[in-house]
């Protein structure tokens, strides 16, 4: 699925509202913002659920052993996940909650409470919040993931994600990371492309400590 939006109208549309902003763009280049074109809600879902609480390294290894456990399937259906052993799943690396959530989320997947990439594509970024926030281990961030890198949506600003909250504060030279509120203030004139904002502050963490397995 390609963007909803063109990456160099919104580098252009934050450039103009945000000199701050604009310094961080000019030393970054280029918004390399993509989706995750092949992924299914459920997959996706999955492996945000993954990488919850986890650095980027640790996250893509175990998620790389869960993924294992099907070949030469490339994902597991939602049937498959929820017949595997909670001791396989643990041998991968998941904790007792994620696998819980995990398996909330392929029943959900089966009852249609996690609707199709489909549907999903006609539905509002508040909608899909409050929709999909019904599985267990789902919560605001989960969906905002989603919303970004899945769908594509333009408009998301994860407040409570650490990378983007750290990433602020080393472009603004900030001693403490902002709030999450002082953070939605602030990204108020990013919008309707707070999305790519949010893009370029996790590129602000990567040129203050190295490539480490970041956001895309």
């Amino acid at each position: 699925m390609s963007l909803l939006f063109d990456p160099d109208d919104a580098v252009r549309a934050l450039r103009s509202n945000d000199p701050i902003l604009a310094r961080l763009i000019e030393r970054v280049g280029p918004c390399g913002f993509r989706t995750h074109k092949r992924a299914t809600p459920f997959a996706a879902l999955a492996q945000s659920i993954t990488y919850q609480q986890l650095n980027g390294k640790a996250a893509s290894t175990i998620f790389g052993r869960f993924r294992a456990i099907y070949r030469p399937k490339r994902f597991p259906t939602p049937d498959a996940l929820l017949e595997t052993a909670d001791t396989a799943l643990r041998a991968a690396g998941l904790s007792r909650s994620k696998i819980a959530a995990m398996k909330d989320l392929a029943a959900k997947t089966k009852d249609g409470t996690v609707p199709s990439l489909a549907r999903l594509r006609g539905m509002s970024d508040e909608e899909i919040v409050e929709r999909l926030t019904a599985v267990r281990g789902i919560g605001p961030w989960t969906v905002e993931m989603l919303l970004m890198f899945r769908l594509g949506r333009p408009d998301i600003l994860p407040v409570t994600d650490f990378g983007v909250r750290k990433g602020y504060s080393i472009a603004y030279k900030k001693r403490e990371l902002p709030s999450p509120d002082d953070l939605k203030a602030r990204g108020e004139r990013w919008r309707p492309y707070r999305s790519v904002a949010a893009w370029y502050l996790w590129r602000a963490v990567e040129l203050a400590e190295g490539p480490k397995g970041g956001r895309s």
